[in-house]
């Protein structure tokens, strides 16, 4: 360094400049070492959230009848079901429509209906559509019965995109579509004119890497107690990292339901009483908790459009 003015100047400029520096360097260090502890946690962070068991809850058959609307209702605002399927051919869809509005923030899906099961209650197309009726003006008991029958596609068509455009247009939070007892895509032309109506409308169809529970004696409980023990034993043994899907049926046991049923289920009021003590059941929430299962619904699940 030469001595003269200008490198005194140098050398002042230098010396700053240094000093700074090191400052910069010793307060930024603990910071720096934060920065790099939260980058090398992150992905373990990420890792332990996509590792919880996912389980998606799904209520069937609202607008079926009032004590289903209740139900369903009770559910999904009080208990652990994420996503309701509406029956818009059925009597009560317009009540079920109210109350769906009063609480936009549930999961809802068109659930496509071309079958009527029960002998105390009757529903059938909402659209002229007589292929898909029988001689009285209603749905088809079962999907075996309607499997055979010789209906017209352009029928069938007609009567689906009412019951989505009927859906939207009442229910602001419809999301996707799903299928009453199997019936509107048990053949590959229903199932490709379904995949047509979801893109068509933007929703949900087809789930992705989503299995079923597996049934830990829930079929066969013949009580409140093993409903619910069946239910327990269900989630204990949900895996890691996987998607799950149980559907059921809540209802109550009033007088409404006692009336509904038919030969091959006389106990629809009591079996579908114990559906909504199950899903509202403090042992239940708790066990939910302490696994640390994820309740979703169908936007967690699905793409609209697909």
């Amino acid at each position: 360094t030469k001595r003269d003015k200008s490198g005194m100047i140098t050398m002042t400029t230098t010396t700053t400049m240094t000093t700074t520096t090191t400052m910069i360097t010793t307060t930024t260090k603990p910071l720096y070492r934060l920065l790099l502890f939260v980058i090398l946690l992150a992905p373990f962070s990420v890792s332990a959230q996509s590792n919880k068991p996912r389980l998606l809850v799904r209520s069937d058959d609202m607008a079926s009848s009032h004590a289903a609307n209740v139900s369903c209702l009770e559910v999904a605002t009080k208990g652990i079901s994420r996503s309701i399927e509406i029956m818009v051919p059925c009597p009560w869809f317009f009540e079920a429509a109210q109350m769906l509005k009063q609480n936009p923030a549930i999961d809802v899906g068109v659930h496509l209906t071309l079958t009527s099961e029960w002998d105390g209650i009757k529903w059938g197309p909402i659209t002229p559509s007589p292929s898909l009726a029988d001689a009285d003006g209603n749905f088809l008991a079962g999907t075996g019965e309607w499997y055979n029958k010789n209906y017209k596609m352009e029928e069938v068509e007609a009567e689906l995109r009412k019951q989505i455009e009927l859906a939207k247009r009442e229910i602001p939070n419809v999301t996707h579509l799903s299928s009453h007892m199997g019936a509107p895509d048990v053949k590959p032309e229903l199932k490709n004119l379904v995949k047509k109506l979801a893109k068509e409308y933007n929703l949900i169809y087809e789930t992705e890497n989503v299995v079923y529970v597996p049934d830990f004696g829930w079929n066969k409980a013949q009580s409140f107690q093993e409903k619910e023990s069946a239910f327990i034993e269900m989630l204990v043994n949900l895996k890691p990292g996987k998607t799950y899907l149980f559907v059921e049926h809540p209802a109550n046991e009033s007088d409404e339901m006692k009336a509904v049923g038919n030969k091959t289920m006389l106990t629809v009021a009591r079996d579908r009483n114990w559906v909504t003590q199950v899903f509202t059941s403090p042992k239940v929430i708790k066990t939910i908790q302490e696994k640390g299962i994820e309740l979703i619904d169908y936007t967690k699940v699905g793409v609209r459009g697909k």
